[in-house]
């Protein structure tokens, strides 16, 4: 019997209050980065006019989001999360007025415009692992992973229109305009965390027994085969075969370099992304979360490997397309297993190493992209790189029973620990 495709799931929109400000207040922020990204790209670029300045961008942002994302993990399981996400929403806030400032007043100090870049990426860093735990905490667990779905599709639809809408913005108005749409965002965004509920960690046996928990969030993924599964997998996908890097160097060989041809590579994996986030409804409903992200995942490198082989056209942009529906497919089935398989005591730490793998994967994919592609070819690079990460995947799925096997919890009261499923596949 055929499964009838499901439109995107908006459930937790209608059924919790609290979750739907927090996406309405996340979606304004997600617009309002891209956004700043645009603008503080332009900006570095006039300053320095070269692409050490604008590559000083990403270790502005690389570092503090590994260093300050794991700080965060340990107090997002001190303190309550909504504070703060509070603190450091309003510390973006107060970086995203600086931008404005220093533009408007003419401010020609590149070190400065990264320092304040750094800034606000070590406040939404901070936040971040507490961020990922709210979803969780507001809506039943067969609700999660829709919500994480719907998020998803928020960044995409921001990805497409942040850059555009910001360079109209800059045309018309000039960089401060463009840093001032960043700041109104982020207003919404911090009303939208005022209106949450309280959410202190939740106090587990060991604490109340005065026992030692469990310190480190890699400890603890380590610990549970579905989480370490699950972060293997995202790992082996974006570190085998992360294309971007390549994306320059294909189009110069295959295209002409022409670049209007470079913005559809790029727009292509986002359209992929936002189809299927408008029919998520069709994964986020199924309970084997382990087993949709590995398939997800490997078709991901399949389809990166199809797109070194392609010739014209439509075909690369197809594979791209589907390359970027997996990878939305891959994030919204982790993402809700890593919230659902792990304590609330625990969740932060956790979420802090799933987004250090987040945010490293790809760039060092990105690095071992360009590496092999300097030593042999771009084409022969993707190949390898999407086969290699299928493979891993592959190894992933047949070594690691508990993933394949997990299921959602249908509620909160019933969840689906490493444990039980460890015992259900041991006698099944």
């Amino acid at each position: 019997m055929t499964r009838r495709v499901r439109f995107l799931d908006t459930r937790p929109l209608l059924s919790s209050r609290p979750f739907r400000d927090l996406w309405i207040g996340t979606s304004a922020s997600q617009l309002g980065g891209q956004m700043a990204t645009v603008a503080v790209l332009a900006q570095v670029w006039d300053l320095t006019g070269s692409t050490v300045g604008t590559g000083a961008i990403g270790l502005a942002t690389g570092l503090p989001m590994v260093l300050f994302g794991l700080l965060g993990g340990t107090l997002a399981d001190s303190v309550d999360r909504r504070a703060l996400v509070r603190a450091t929403t309003a510390g973006q806030l107060l970086v995203a007025a600086g931008l404005c400032a220093q533009a408007a007043a003419g401010n020609r100090n590149v070190f400065l415009l990264l320092a304040l870049v750094a800034a606000g990426t070590a406040c939404g860093a901070l936040g971040a692992p507490a961020r990922r735990t709210f979803p969780v905490r507001l809506l039943p667990a067969d609700q999660v992973a829709a919500g994480l779905a719907l998020t998803n599709i928020s960044f995409q639809v921001a990805m497409l229109a942040g850059p555009a809408l910001a360079g109209l913005i800059i045309a018309r108005w000039d960089l401060p305009a463009a840093y001032a749409a960043q700041a109104v965002a982020t207003v919404a965004s911090v009303l939208a965390v005022i209106r949450l509920p309280a959410m202190k960690p939740e106090v587990t046996d060991a604490t109340v027994a005065g026992r030692r928990p469990e310190r480190g969030g890699w400890r603890i993924v380590l610990r549970r085969p579905t989480l370490w599964g699950s972060m293997a997998t995202d790992l082996s996908a974006t570190l085998l075969a992360m294309p971007i890097a390549l994306f320059p160097l294909v189009n110069e060989i295959r295209f002409g370099g022409n670049p209007q041809t470079l913005g559809l590579f790029l727009s292509a994996v986002a359209v992929g992304g936002i189809a299927a986030g408008l029919v998520s409804g069709t994964v986020t409903r199924r309970r084997r979360g382990g087993l949709v992200q590995l398939c997800a995942a490997a078709v991901w490198g399949l389809a990166l490997a199809g797109f070194g082989l392609a010739g014209p056209l439509w075909s690369a942009l197809g594979c791209l397309a589907v390359a970027g529906a997996a990878d939305t497919v891959s994030i919204i089935t982790r993402s809700a297993l890593v919230q659902l398989e792990t304590p609330d005591a625990y969740r932060g730490r956790v979420s802090s190493v799933e987004h250090v793998i987040g945010v490293a994967g790809p760039e060092l994919g990105n690095f071992r992209g360009g590496l092999m592609a300097s030593a042999t070819s771009a084409p022969f690079a993707l190949v390898t790189g999407g086969l290699s990460a299928a493979l891993a995947v592959a190894a992933v799925a047949a070594t690691n029973a508990s993933l394949r096997a997990y299921r959602t919890p249908p509620t909160l009261d019933e969840p689906a620990t490493s444990e039980t499923v460890d015992a259900a596949t041991a006698t099944g």
